[in-house]
């Protein structure tokens, strides 16, 4: 068995941070990763990182944007420690060389983001993402940790009620190990792969979640997913949402900018789940573009000038031109909504800390919860790295006191049995496809608009497929990079989380953010002004609710 005394499980902004403050405490520190750190999705990440600098911006508006942004239903002791420490976190990652993009004063470039009150984002042209994450990862190289790269999670073992340690499949020599921690942080990203139509990179399948609530965790508020409005049709390849914040206009096939009908006060820069649901609304009222693809609007460039484009929005110009064949300096491009973000995960507080001793997490993969029913572009990148860090020290300061975990060679054998016996079967379901039906069953029945029928009948659908699972065949033998297995192991998350969405959509019964019910079209703060809690148990998700946490402000209907 290998042993380290915290093991973050995900290298993208979230799992990095983490470790590094797990190393600075002076931890032996061990990552492991699905993918080589520079490939996590976190790279992917385009338009900026919201932080209240410079004089005419306020810590206070930004709290009350992102309170306003989530319906109200985030915990606003927990965004105001967030926004507060934004300031701090992106003078840090300037200092461990990240490159922003500047204005001409010199100061730090920002541009306006939707559901904002002043233009906060900060950014690196539209590659944000990937100039933080290369900026940390070079932080992080100056460090001593031990890297698992290319190993799938597969369980987290939980002994005395406390979580020791955690089995992973290394894809490179085709074997399962046991690495027993006193902490383990998981920092795994979104499981967005559970649509068909997603903005995510194929290797954010949930794993990290998936292993939480199997060994206990709560998993809380999943059945707020976000759509981002502007994805390339066909690909839904991420078109950031800086392409409007640098002054892009939607247009309808009657060449209306049709959300004045929606935003009359802030137009194309309304939070994403209003931009959304309007385009939505606009193509199932005939004002759509028809296409092979589907029927989509148009975000227009054109009128900003080439050298805008080009200079600010690099990585668009090549997305739109590979990928779709169309030049955005000269050309519309065609956008139709995708899933994009998942404001639910592993319920944590503002330390990473979950309701299993010894277990964190942070990023996509956590709720802590700061996003509520909605979250505003920009804080993802810095939810990151501000409960990124917090996680890695509290997960330090818990094994600094643990004792060390109490597993041995039968706990590994227990956990790999049932994914080997995968292999052994002369027939059976094949993961690809129970995969595809899935994603086909959320695309089409838990989206952007949702009601009881649609909900039922995609439980229905999904339970179906779960069942079915149960019968999954890997067919490859081999064992140096058996993609089938892995394959398997990452259908069989999905299928656990996909029916944990579903069956909170179906329980919360109002329109909240991104959760948007057609039968049930207000929000009630009555009722619902709750989180949702799903625990795993032999019947499926069980739920409980939990309060929001107010500080300032009370809900109120939220326009812009």
């Amino acid at each position: 068995m290998i042993r380290h005394e915290v093991v973050v499980v995900g290298a993208g902004l979230a799992g990095q941070r983490a470790a590094l403050a797990a190393v600075e405490a002076g931890r032996d520190v061990a990552v492991v990763s699905k993918l080589h750190p520079l490939r996590s999705h976190s790279g992917a990440a385009q338009g900026g990182i919201n932080a209240a600098v410079g004089a005419e911006d306020s810590v206070d508006t930004h709290i009350y944007d992102t309170v306003k942004g989530s319906d109200y239903l985030g915990d606003q002791d927990a965004i105001e420690f967030f926004c507060r420490e934004a300031g701090p976190t992106v003078v840090e990652m300037e200092h461990f060389g990240t490159i922003f993009s500047r204005a001409p004063d010199g100061s730090l470039a920002r541009r306006a983001f939707g559901g904002a009150g002043f233009p906060r984002t900060i950014y690196a042209a539209d590659r944000t993402g990937l100039a933080l994450l290369q900026g940390l990862w070079e932080r992080l190289g100056t460090e001593e940790f031990t890297l698992y790269s290319e190993w799938d999670l597969t369980e987290l073992l939980v002994r005395d009620g406390s979580v020791q340690g955690l089995v992973a499949f290394d894809r490179r020599r085709g074997e399962f190990e046991m690495i027993g921690a006193k902490s383990v942080v998981l920092a795994t990203g979104p499981a967005g792969r559970i649509y068909g139509h997603t903005t995510n990179a194929h290797s954010c399948t949930g794993d990290g979640l998936a292993a939480a609530y199997d060994a206990g965790a709560y998993l809380k508020d999943m059945e707020f997913v976000q759509f981002h409005p502007t994805a390339l049709l066909e690909s839904s390849i991420l078109i950031t949402e800086g392409a409007r914040g640098e002054g892009g206009y939607l247009r309808n096939s009657a060449g209306e900018r049709f959300m004045s009908r929606y935003a009359p006060h802030v137009l194309e820069l309304a939070s994403r789940d209003v931009v959304s649901r309007a385009i939505v609304t606009e193509v199932l009222a005939g004002r759509g573009f028809h296409g092979p693809y589907g029927d989509y609007v148009h975000l227009e460039l054109m009128h900003l000038g080439k050298e805008k484009v080009e200079s600010r929005l690099q990585e668009i110009c090549d997305y739109s031109r590979h990928f779709a064949g169309i030049d955005p300096v000269t050309e519309p491009i065609p956008v139709y909504p995708a899933q994009h973000y998942m404001m639910g995960g592993i319920g944590t507080n503002s330390r990473g800390e979950t309701n299993l001793p010894g277990l964190y997490a942070a990023g996509e993969a956590a709720c802590v919860s700061i996003h509520g029913a909605n979250r505003l572009g920009g804080n993802s990148l810095l939810e990151t790295l501000v409960f990124g860090k917090q996680a890695g020290l509290a997960a330090a300061e818990h094994a600094e006191r643990a004792t060390a975990p109490a597993l041995d060679a039968a706990d590994l054998d227990r956990s790999v049995a049932p994914i080997r016996a995968w292999s052994s079967r002369s027939d059976g379901e094949d993961p690809s496809t129970l995969r595809t039906e899935m994603q086909r069953t959320m695309d089409r029945y838990v989206g952007i608009y949702r009601n009881e029928a649609d909900l039922l009948e995609g439980l229905r659908q999904v339970r179906a497929l779960r069942a079915r699972f149960e019968r999954v065949r890997v067919v490859d033998r081999s064992r140096v990079f058996n993609l089938n297995l892995t394959d398997a192991v990452e259908t069989g998350h999905m299928l656990e989380l996909a029916e944990t969405i579903v069956v909170g959509a179906y329980a919360r019964t109002e329109s909240r953010g991104a959760h948007s019910r057609t039968d049930y079209p207000k929000r009630d703060d009555a009722r619902w002004m709750r989180h949702t809690l799903a625990k795993r148990a032999a019947d499926g998700p069980q739920l409980s609710y939990s309060p929001v946490a107010y500080t300032r402000w009370e809900p109120k209907e939220r326009v812009y």
